[in-house]
């Protein structure tokens, strides 16, 4: 077993959870596994290897080429390692299906973006809805932590995923061209079919926080209150808190270069 439900709660459509990481083989897998592969977008990687060596090269070019894909940096910023850790467990656990990966966006290998740090979508029987979300990193003993409040932390941002109209075009319109002309393109579809014919209210938003704290449901208990006063159903807010057993400075280092890169 990778994680331990430490506790479960919710009030209306919105639930706060927290879960254990049980230290390992089947952890140490999944990190080196799925959450490798999300932080240094093996599939991109692989991918463009491919097309590359594809090339009709000289030896030169060949030399010149392998030098370019060993340059490639790696990604090693702790909180670039749990928003990956975050993206593994939604889509391991929760039915959360993330079409692209935002590592492919950056022009800089050392920049980051702004936005949701989650979107895409998620199964619900034989259909999809939105599934948006953001990803927070925090060792702050104080519980619960202030990333979670204020107006740059998750509470708000939350806040304005679900009622932002701007924010949510700017989304949809990041998320189609991304999506059009492949397997996810009938996901989208449904999903903003039934977003736009509930009123504006069909969709899942998930805050993930990462911690490596003591375990307390305070973490979450309080902005999953102020959240179900503010969302209606079919709205649905799913707060999970990630407890690590180490600090997560050491999260990049543990997922390693892992993922087939």
């Amino acid at each position: 077993m990778t994680w331990l439900a430490a506790y479960q709660a919710g009030h209306n459509c919105v639930s706060w959870q927290g879960h254990c990481a049980q230290e390992g083989d089947a952890f140490d897998a999944f990190l080196q596994g799925p959450v490798a592969a999300r932080l240094h977008d093996a599939a991109g990687h692989d991918a463009l290897t491919e097309h590359l060596r594809g090339l009709s090269l000289t030896g030169m070019g060949q030399e010149a080429l392998e030098e370019v894909l060993a340059a490639e940096v790696p990604e090693t910023r702790d909180w670039a390692a749990g928003e990956a850790l975050a993206e593994a467990v939604l889509e391991a656990q929760h039915d959360v299906v993330l079409p692209w990966n935002t590592e492919r966006d950056k022009r800089n290998p050392f920049a980051s973006l702004p936005g949701a740090d989650i979107v895409g979508f998620q199964r619900d029987g034989e259909s999809h809805r939105l599934a948006l979300g953001e990803v927070k990193c925090s060792s702050e003993a104080l519980s619960p932590p202030q990333v979670m409040s204020g107006r740059s932390g998750m509470t708000h941002q939350l806040d304005t995923l679900a009622s932002n109209l701007a924010t949510l075009c700017q989304l949809l319109k990041w998320l189609l061209p991304r999506v059009k002309g492949t397997e996810h393109e009938t996901a989208f579809n449904n999903a903003c079919t039934r977003y736009f014919n509930s009123g504006k209210r069909d969709l899942v938003l998930f805050g993930v926080l990462i911690r490596d704290q003591t375990v307390r449901e305070t973490d979450l208990q309080a902005r999953g209150r102020t959240l179900a006063a503010r969302l209606q159903a079919p709205s649905c807010c799913q707060l999970l808190a990630l407890y690590l057993p180490w600090p997560i400075a050491q999260l990049p280092e543990r997922v390693g270069q892992g993922g087939g890169v």
